[in-house]
């Protein structure tokens, strides 16, 4: 059980290794102190901040930022060391707020390395102090414990570390504001080469803008299996191109200075990082064995914060896999063309047809290619096992956007205060790797529409082929798509509408229905079709003109900024030409305007409308309820089977992560 701490109280600790949480509602400097068995710090050295991030047993994160995760080993801090006291600040001279009154309540969380609370602290009661120190972790009679603290400091950095007794308290101060107002500590050396093999590392560069993102459509700068033998090179975007329809939509936005972007009342635009400094540098790995691969780390990728490392780690791992896969088929490819090649040349020569000399001649050649493939799958098995033990470290650390519905981080879900940059959709994995899977990240707010495709599926096992069973799973699908959504927003950013037109998905949709999560309950029939389409066409229409017109602040009082999705169900069963022509608008329009569509929907039974509905399913990107090989990768020819994140039989992780929800949300609206 987690303990819910309240000033004052303190909890014990059964683990030596930690993870302290922390998410604030704006930018936050995170540190650390070490002090004695009286408190006292002793000089600068005992002090970690992002001048200096690590100190025995603890290391802080580098930059100012919203959420942070400090990592704590109690049994490498030295026996002299008998308090942690984790600090937080806001940073000076970089704007922002300058009190902690002016932003939300800090929230603090000790975790186990897999995600399990301990004990957690929102430190309420703050007001003009601009430091505070949250929490200590403390060494009584051999044990460790927690104590939550929330001692706040009007006086800021200074004020706090002189409290602690430390001489230099505010030249230390002055260095750790400085650190972070210049960037200091955000120098990017070259990182370590994922494994010994040095023609397998990720590309340093950052990656190039992607169709979805107002960029070129990537193309193959070799054809889909490549020259013979040749490695195709990793590819500079997470390599999703525009096959159509058929493509995430995900991949690094555009540089700045987009015209839609607008300052003040309403942006829509997608988020666009202004800060030209290069991000800070990934935690170094631990020493690897002479001749042996580095041991993996999570979050062994640059990045602002841990979430965002996480992100670049997991596109690193998909484009490794998508490399050695590619090298792989392409030495297999090389070894049966150069065979052909070799008998051929034995076979031209009538003398070589009959005797001992063509079995002889047929049988070098078998064994050239044999030898050939041995070592293209030597190579591709030493790659699997690399990564495998990857996904094997990064997958538990991943953040709840980011984790599987069987992650234990979910039991300690807490709705957030701050959009993440991206979400999952799935798994990902090719035929050579299984059952190695790569979470299918898309960046968000999404830049387009999802399509759950109903109809008749080409998965791979053959399990499903009744069309009921279809429609019901994809149904469920999109509700896990949906709740996905719902859980990564904060309270009141995202609002899900419903269209049910008969009534067909009362029991996949009940736990959105029962939960409270609707703004309002499933649309049905055809009225309520052209009531709700009228209503978000006229939502778009709004915003596109305020947008345009350069007053955002001239929306009606009242107008709901908050993302909007539609859920449409059994289309096109209620829809009349109008309807129809209203939603090609909302998946053309809406995405630009924060109004996101996802069909659940068969394409044949919308057969009818021939050419009329082609655009619409292009725009959008097709899902599939179940495993299906149909996500195709312009950059070196794969097609990936794409997975969907069902929640597993059984689970209530649904209804109580939904259920927070709208908790929050009801809080929210009062």
């Amino acid at each position: 059980m987690t303990a819910e701490l309240v000033r004052g109280q303190n909890h014990p600790l059964s683990q030596a290794r930690l993870e302290i949480r922390v998410s604030a509602g704006a930018p936050i400097v995170a540190g650390a102190t070490l002090g004695d068995e009286n408190g006292k710090v002793h000089g600068t050295e005992w002090v970690a901040h992002p001048g200096a991030p690590t100190q025995p047993g603890l290391e802080v994160s580098r930059q100012a930022a919203a959420d942070h995760r400090l990592a704590v080993d109690l049994d490498a801090v030295p026996e002299v060391v008998h308090r942690v006291s984790v600090l937080l600040a806001l940073p000076t001279g970089v704007g922002g707020p300058v009190r902690f009154g002016a932003v939300a309540a800090p929230f603090i969380a000790v975790t186990g390395l897999d995600g399990t609370e301990v004990a957690s602290y929102t430190i309420t009661g703050l007001d003009a102090e601009s430091a505070v120190v949250a929490l200590e972790l403390y060494r009584r009679q051999g044990a460790w414990k927690v104590r939550a603290i929330g001692q706040g400091y009007a006086g800021g950095l200074a004020e706090l570390l002189a409290d602690q007794n430390l001489p230099e308290a505010g030249t230390l101060a002055n260095s750790i504001n400085d650190a972070v107002a210049q960037g200091m500590a955000r120098s990017v050396p070259a990182p370590p080469s994922r494994t010994a093999d040095s023609d397998r590392h990720r590309p340093q560069t950052a990656p190039a803008v992607g169709p979805d993102q107002g960029g070129p459509t990537p193309t193959s700068p070799y054809g889909t299996q490549g020259a013979p033998g040749a490695v195709p090179p990793s590819p500079a975007t997470p390599p999703y191109g525009e096959p159509p329809q058929n493509t995430p939509a995900s991949g690094y936005p555009a540089a700045s200075g987009d015209p839609s972007a607008t300052s003040g009342g309403v942006n829509y635009s997608h988020p666009r990082r202004q800060n030209t400094t290069p991000p800070p540098p990934a935690p170094p790995a631990p020493p690897a064995q002479p001749g042996q691969p580095g041991q993996p780390v999570a979050g062994d990728a640059t990045g602002w914060s841990m979430d965002e490392r996480l992100y670049n780690q997991v596109w690193g791992m998909f484009e490794d896999l998508a490399r050695t896969t590619a090298a792989y088929r392409s030495a297999v490819d090389f070894a049966d063309s150069r065979m052909e090649k070799e008998l051929d040349q034995v076979l031209s020569d009538p003398r070589s047809r009959i005797g001992g000399q063509g079995d002889a001649a047929r049988e070098a050649a078998q064994a050239k290619h044999a030898q050939l493939v041995d070592q293209a799958r030597a190579t591709l098995d030493r790659d699997l096992a690399q990564l495998t033990a990857e996904v094997d470290v990064v997958e538990p650390a991943l953040p709840p956007p980011y984790a599987r519905w069987d992650n234990p981080v979910w039991h300690a879900y807490r709705v957030p205060m701050e959009t993440p940059m991206a979400v999952r959709l799935g798994d990902l994995h090719l035929p050579e790797s299984d059952p190695l899977r790569i979470p299918m990240l898309v960046r968000l707010p999404l830049e387009r529409g999802l399509w759950i495709d109903s109809g008749a599926s080409g998965s791979l096992d053959g399990a499903f082929h009744d069309s009921h069973d279809l429609r019901r799973l994809a149904l469920e699908t999109a509700v896990a798509h949906a709740a996905r959504l719902l859980a990564v927003y904060p309270a009141g950013d995202f609002t899900v509408h419903v269209i049910d037109p008969a009534g067909s998905g009362a029991q996949p949709l009940a736990p959105l229905v029962q939960t409270g999560v609707l703004a309002a309950p499933p649309a049905v029939g055809a009225a309520g079709v052209t009531e709700l389409l009228g209503r978000l066409t006229q939502r778009v229409d709004l915003v596109q003109m305020a947008v345009r017109g350069g007053a955002p602040e001239s929306l009606p009082q009242g107008f709901d900024t908050s993302e909007q999705l539609l859920i449409v169900n059994d289309f096109p069963h209620g829809f009349d030409d109008r309807a129809v022509n209203q939603l090609r608008y909302l998946a053309d329009e809406g995405p630009s305007v924060g109004v996101h569509l996802m069909m659940v929907a068969d394409r044949e039974e919308a057969s009818a409308y021939g050419p009329l509905l082609d655009p619409l399913w292009r725009s959008l990107l097709r899902l599939t309820p179940v495993p299906e090989d149909h996500l195709a990768d312009p950059w070196v020819g794969h097609a990936w089977t794409y997975e969907p994140p069902l929640v597993p039989p059984g689970s209530q992780v649904l209804q109580q992560v939904l259920t927070q929800v709208a908790a929050a949300r009801r809080s929210w609206n009062r």
